[in-house]
C-alpha cells in the first residue's frame, strides 16, 4: 500500500492514496475489550460556570502542533484539546476509552483494533470517521510537514492504519509490545480530514494560525496577539456524560493572559485579575507569597507532591560546538558546578536523563558531585594548563570560555553561584537570559553552547529524538546536544525494537550508561510536587489531584478538576473591602509523596 509519495499540491489528491486502504473484513475471533470499571477522579458534583485567568510568558509562535516550531509550552494546552483512541488512568494507569470505546488485540502482539465512538465529532459538527485516521497516518508521514519526528514515527514506527467499516480501524506497529505500551506508542490522535482539505506548497505558513477543529472540551475562541488567548466549554461537548470526563471540565471560560514578567504577574494576580499563581520559585514561595492577603485568608497556598516520571531538566551541551567536543571538557563542566546551593527542601538534584520512571530507570546513575580537584585534573589533561591575569584558563591563546543560555529570569542568582563555582577552575560562564521564545528557537537552531532546557516526560523513557544521529546537525529536532554516536544508534534501536518488557528495560538502562559516559546532560533539579497559591473561590476536590498531577489547575487533559464557587468569589470581595478574615489557609498534600532530599 501506497502513502503520499507524490508531488500534487492539493491534499485530495493524498487522500485518493490513503483512502485506498477501504472496507475489509475483520480477522476472527477478536475479542473486545472496554473500560467502564476504573475509579473516577473528579467531584461528580462540581458546578459549571464562570471565567478563570492564568497567564503565559510568551506568545506561541504557532497554532499548529506538528512542524516547525510547533514543539512550544503552548502546544499542551492545544494537544489537551484534542482527544486520542483511548488514555491511561491517571492514578492506575489502566487503559480507558476515549475516541474509542472498544479494543482488541492481534495475534501478531503489534497489532491494535478499534472500534469509535460513533457519537464522537470535531468542534465544528463534522462527524469522527475512520477516514480520518487514514488522512492523518498519510499527513504526518508526509516530508510536507516538515517535521522529522512525526515523519519518522509514521514511516518507521507505525506501519499501516486499516479502514474496516467508518467506525472500525487498526493501527500496526513495527515491532510486538506489551499491550499497554501498544496503546501508547501505537495509539493516534487524529487530525480532521475535512478541515485540510488544501495543502499549498507553503502549508506550514498557511496553517500556522487557523484555528483547528478538535474533539475535547475546549475550543479556543478568541486570539489577540501578543496579548490574550481565550478557550470556551462546548456546551453540548459530544463527551460530557462520558464517565472519566464527569466532573471535569467546569469552567465555562479559560483566559490565558500574555504577561513576560513573573513580578508583574504575581501583581496581577494579588490584585484579583489572575486565578492562580504557581510559586515554583523559593524567593516568591518563602518571600512573595506573604502578607495580610494570606493572613487574611483570601489567598490560599497549597504544596501537592506526585509521583511521575520526572522531566529532563539540565545543561544540553552542544558537541557541534569545537569547545565541547573534548570529552574532559563537558566532564570538568560536570563536576565544577555544586547543585547544593539550591534552598534545601525546595529542590532535589536529578541523577539522569530519565527519572523515576520505575523498572526503566537505571540505579546506577548518579549525577557528577561538584569536585574541584577532579575539575582541575581534567582540564589539565585537556592542555588547559595556564591561565590569564583574570584566572582563567588559556590555551593556544583563547579562553575556556562557555556560553550557559537560559530564560528564566528567576534562576539568575543560581546561574551566578555556579558561575562562581566554574571560577574556581578557571572556566568562564558566560551567563546569557533570553525571552523563553528566543532561547527555545535559538537551542533548537543549535546555536547554543550550554543551554538550560525541560523537556516534558513521557509513559516511557524516549532515546531516538534526543540521541539518535537521524536528529544530529539538524535544525528544529530534538537532538540539541547533537549527539552522533554510532553505538548509541545501535543501542536505541534494539530499545525500539525490542519485544519484552524485560529486554527494553535492560537496553534502557544500557542507554542510560551510554548517554552518562558521553557527558552531554548535566542533570539539574526536579521539583516532585505541584506548588502555588490561588483565591479561595478556586475549589478543588478533596483529594485534590492524581499521582501523575503536576499542575493543580491545568484546564485540560487529564486536568479539569477545579471549579469556581461564584457566591465565596462575591463573598471575598466584599470581605476585603469589609475587612473580614478567614482562617489561613497553607496545606500539605503528601499522600503520592516518595523521594526524601538529595
Amino acid at each position: 500500500m501506497s502513502y503520499i509519495r507524490i508531488n500534487c499540491i492539493y491534499l485530495p489528491c493524498l487522500l485518493a492514496l490513503a483512502l485506498n486502504a477501504y472496507a475489509q473484513p475483520l480477522p476472527d475471533e477478536l475479542t473486545w475489550e472496554t473500560n467502564n470499571d476504573s475509579e473516577v477522579w473528579a467531584n461528580l458534583n462540581a458546578p459549571k460556570g464562570g471565567s478563570y485567568t492564568s497567564f503565559i510568558s510568551s506568545y506561541p509562535g504557532t497554532l499548529r502542533t506538528i512542524g516547525p516550531d510547533s514543539n512550544n509550552s503552548f502546544r499542551e494546552h492545544i494537544d489537551g484539546n484534542q482527544l486520542s483512541l483511548t488514555a491511561f488512568h491517571p492514578n492506575s494507569q489502566e487503559i480507558l476509552p476515549q475516541l474509542a470505546t472498544h479494543w482488541a488485540y492481534g495475534k501478531d502482539e503489534r497489532t491494535v483494533y478499534y472500534k469509535l465512538n460513533p457519537a464522537a465529532k470535531w468542534s465544528d459538527g463534522i462527524t469522527l470517521s475512520a477516514d480520518d485516521f487514514l488522512f492523518t497516518y498519510s499527513l504526518l508521514g508526509s516530508k510536507r510537514i516538515k517535521d522529522p519526528w512525526y515523519n519518522h514515527h509514521y514511516q518507521k514506527r507505525i506501519l499501516s492504519v486499516k479502514k474496516y467499516d467508518d467506525h472500525t480501524i487498526s493501527i500496526t506497529g513495527a515491532v510486538a509490545r506489551p499491550r499497554e505500551e501498544l496503546h501508547y506508542f501505537y495509539g493516534m490522535t487524529p487530525l480532521p480530514k475535512h478541515f485540510f482539505q488544501y495543502a499549498y506548497v507553503d502549508w506550514v505558513k498557511d496553517y500556522n494560525w487557523k484555528i483547528t477543529p478538535n474533539t475535547g472540551p475546549y475550543q479556543i475562541s478568541k486570539l489577540t496577539a501578543n496579548q490574550e488567548i481565550e478557550f470556551t466549554r462546548k456546551k453540548n461537548w459530544w463527551a460530557k456524560d462520558q464517565k472519566y470526563n464527569l466532573g471535569r471540565f467546569n469552567v465555562d471560560k479559560i483566559i490565558f493572559k500574555v504577561i513576560p514578567d513573573a513580578n508583574v504577574a504575581y501583581g496581577e494576580f494579588e490584585k484579583g485579575k489572575l486565578d492562580n499563581f504557581s510559586l515554583p520559585s523559593p524567593d516568591f514561595w518563602h518571600h512573595k507569597a506573604t502578607g495580610s492577603l494570606y493572613n487574611n485568608g483570601y489567598l490560599e497556598k497549597f504544596l501537592f507532591f506526585n509521583d511521575a516520571p520526572r522531566t529532563s531538566s539540565g545543561l544540553f551541551l552542544n558537541l557541534d560546538m569545537p569547545i565541547l567536543q573534548d570529552k574532559n571538557i563537558r566532564l570538568a563542566l560536570a563536576h565544577s558546578m555544586s547543585f547544593k546551593h539550591a534552598p534545601v527542601g525546595d529542590y532535589f538534584r536529578l541523577n539522569a536523563f530519565h527519572t523515576d520512571y520505575g523498572s526503566y530507570s537505571n540505579p546506577g546513575i548518579l549525577a557528577r558531585p561538584y569536585d574541584l580537584e577532579k575539575t582541575n585534573h581534567l582540564l589539565d589533561e585537556a592542555g588547559w594548563m595556564s591561565r590569564d591575569h583574570d584566572g582563567i584558563r588559556i590555551k593556544k591563546g583563547s579562553r575556556l570560555s562557555i556560553d550557559l543560555m537560559y530564560h528564566n529570569k528567576e534562576h539568575s542568582q543560581r546561574w551566578r553561584i555556579f558561575k562562581q563555582d566554574a571560577l574556581k577552575s578557571g572556566i568562564e560562564i558566560k551567563l546569557d537570559l533570553q525571552t523563553p521564545s528566543h532561547h527555545y528557537q535559538y537551542t533548537r537552531q543549535k546555536h547554543h553552547q550550554m543551554s538550560h532546557m525541560k523537556l516534558s516526560a513521557s509513559f516511557r523513557p524516549v532515546f531516538w529524538e534526543h540521541f539518535h544521529s537521524d536528529n544530529a546537525h539538524a535544525v528544529n529536532s530534538n537532538n540539541i546536544t547533537n549527539t552522533d554516536n554510532l553505538d548509541i544508534d545501535k543501542l536505541i534501536e534494539a530499545y525500539s525494537n525490542a519485544t519484552s518488557k524485560v529486554e527494553r528495560v535492560s537496553k534502557a538502562h544500557a542507554l542510560a550508561t551510554a548517554i552518562h559516559d558521553s557527558a552531554v546532560f548535566i542533570p539539574g533539579h526536579s521539583m516532585p510536587y505541584a506548588r502555588g497559591a490561588h483565591w479561595r473561590w478556586i475549589k478543588l476536590p478533596t483529594w485534590v489531584g492524581t499521582r501523575s498531577t503536576t499542575d493543580l489547575f491545568e484546564p485540560f487533559g487529564n486536568g479539569g478538576l477545579f471549579w469556581i464557587d461564584e457566591q465565596q468569589k462575591i463573598d471575598t470581595r466584599s470581605a476585603r473591602k469589609s475587612k473580614i478574615k478567614y482562617p489561613i489557609v497553607n496545606e500539605v498534600f503528601d499522600q503520592f509523596k516518595t523521594e526524601t532530599e538529595n
